[in-house]
């Protein structure tokens, strides 16, 4: 029968935030969806709302808050 080793870690101690940096894909994908809602809203609102909501939906979903494609 084989043996188990375990190598114990100690956790990090602190509340040491890691640095951000926005990867351009990401905002790039986000300005895509942002200009695709604002067509769908400028095409027909009432009939494209449900693509709309999709749309939002998957930009809250998916993206971090903190990469915005309106302040880039």
């Amino acid at each position: 029968m084989a043996k188990v080793f375990t190598i114990p870690v100690p956790p990090r101690l602190g509340n040491k935030r890691r640095e951000h940096n926005s990867d351009p894909r990401y905002v790039a994908g986000q300005r895509l969806l942002v200009e695709a809602m604002r067509y769908l809203l400028q095409a027909d609102p009432v009939n494209n709302r449900s693509a709309i909501h999709l749309i939002s939906e998957h930009v809250r979903t998916r993206f971090r808050m903190s990469d915005s494609p309106l302040t880039s």
